[in-house]
């Protein structure tokens, strides 16, 4: 089998400015186009502009390099982080092709390259260029199986018609979870919503490249599917089931684990239930996790991570007025004055599922985990894991969300995996310890 091609959604917007670095050609063209460009959108279609021509393609276009290898293109002004605390612009620069698609009242800009080309970018995004071979190595196979099973995935919806359906609301409960829903016109897209993906303006090096080329189309599987492999950058101590994030489908591959190899001392694991969801967020567990090493977690936090550090235990204080005022904002939904947090649901890892908001106008639970966290941050909370306690002052309340971790929990905890890389964990080791069950495959 080839090494596959993907589709990757870097931006969209009614103009994209970008920039071709080397002699690219239209699909049906072998017309020579470089230099500063513009693609914006055209009727039902896609115009496009360069320094010295114009082309107006009614079904988008695609822009093909004449030398793969040497050619590359930036695009200007591309949003990483979205609805983060980091978020930003930058320019990207990217190998591959560069197709323009048409939709509504805006352009999608995707990026078409190997997968294993995608790989290389995706772990120097995704972590440091410097970090251990064993983690890079585990990196790797669990990108590749991840984006293979999304493809898969996109084919079976496309085969059987139906819409994927990612909410679900009456007038006391809105349940929503963040997938793929939005991902018709390619296979991923390139912020942290699927795997962060930023061409090769990130620096790589020579151990990432080996790291992708030793575990060349190797994938984790289980009795002969590709896993969904999911991870997030700090489980908080246990990871998460799939189906409490996502789609109510239990993956045996994606279950709580512990993230250590020896079960902490002085907790109950009943996470789900109140008391015992209190004791360890309130508590420091040993778990993989569970570091403050620099030189450890610089493998994993890239300089915008790194702008924070309070990611396996943090706190976030909200006045009354502060978190009506941010619940009406984010959620579309005037509560009046917040009264109570209340929660009504745990996973196995303490990570609310449901949530129940009481205000003076509305009553109302709230999940998945992305719903919560979304709901009750400016950008993301770190985590859904976390206890609520109320403190009056001077007549109003404060409210102390106290947590656990920072992400959905599920499958690889990237700190955890890193730690485990250090110690001297070969990533098969390190693979096996979060995805239970599973084996190792060549795909091709």
């Amino acid at each position: 089998m080839e090494t596959p091609q993907i589709k990757v959604g870097i931006m969209a917007g009614k103009e994209i400015s970008f920039t071709l670095e080397g002699n690219y050609h239209l699909e049906y063209s072998k017309g020579k186009i470089s230099g500063r460009c513009k693609a914006r959108k055209a009727g039902p279609g896609v115009e496009l502009k360069s320094d010295d021509y114009g082309w107006l393609c009614p079904n988008g276009l695609k822009l093909i390099p004449f030398d793969p290898e040497n050619s590359k293109f930036v695009l200007h002004d591309v949003t990483i982080g979205i609805n983060f605390h980091w978020e930003r612009k930058e320019d990207q620069v990217f190998k591959g092709g560069l197709h323009f698609i048409s939709d509504g009242e805006k352009i999608h800009a995707i990026n078409v390259l190997s997968i294993e080309d995608y790989l290389i970018s995706v772990i120097s995004s995704e972590m440091s260029a410097t970090s251990s071979m064993e983690l890079l190595k585990a990196h790797a196979v669990i990108s590749r199986s991840w984006l293979l099973a999304q493809i898969q995935k996109n084919k079976s919806l496309r085969i059987v018609g139906k819409k994927y359906q990612t909410t679900f609301q009456t007038d006391d409960e809105l349940i929503k979870w963040y997938d793929r829903e939005d991902h018709s016109f390619f296979d991923v897209c390139a912020d942290d919503h699927c795997q962060r993906y930023q061409g090769i303006t990130r620096s790589t090096t020579p151990l990432v490249e080996k790291a992708v080329k030793d575990t060349h189309g190797e994938i984790l599987a289980i009795e002969g599917v590709i896993c969904d492999a999911r991870f997030s950058k700090c489980c908080g101590g246990v990871t998460e089931v799939f189906e409490n994030v996502w789609e109510p489908i239990n993956h045996p591959y994606l279950q709580n684990i512990v993230d250590n190899n020896l079960l902490p001392e002085g907790f109950s694991l009943e996470l789900d239930q109140e008391g015992a969801a209190k004791q360890w967020i309130m508590g420091y567990p040993a778990a993989f996790c569970n570091s403050s090493d620099k030189k450890v977690l610089k493998q994993v936090l890239n300089d915008y991570d790194q702008e924070t550090n309070d990611f396996f235990r943090w706190k976030v204080v909200y006045s009354q007025e502060e978190l009506s005022e941010l619940v009406k904002t984010r959620s579309g939904i005037d509560f009046g004055k917040i009264i109570d947090l209340i929660p009504v649901e745990r996973g196995g890892s303490a990570r609310l599922i449901k949530l129940k908001i009481v205000g003076t106008l509305r009553t109302m639970i709230i999940g998945k985990e992305l719903e919560i966290r979304k709901t009750l941050s400016r950008s993301h909370l770190y985590s859904s894991a976390f206890i609520i306690e109320k403190q009056e002052v001077a007549g109003s309340l404060n409210f102390i969300l106290i947590g656990a971790g920072w992400g959905h929990g599920v499958g690889l905890c990237q700190i955890g995996a890193a730690v485990m890389g250090d110690k001297g964990y070969s990533y098969h080791e390190i693979l096996l310890h979060y995805f239970r069950g599973a084996g190792l495959e060549h795909k091709y």
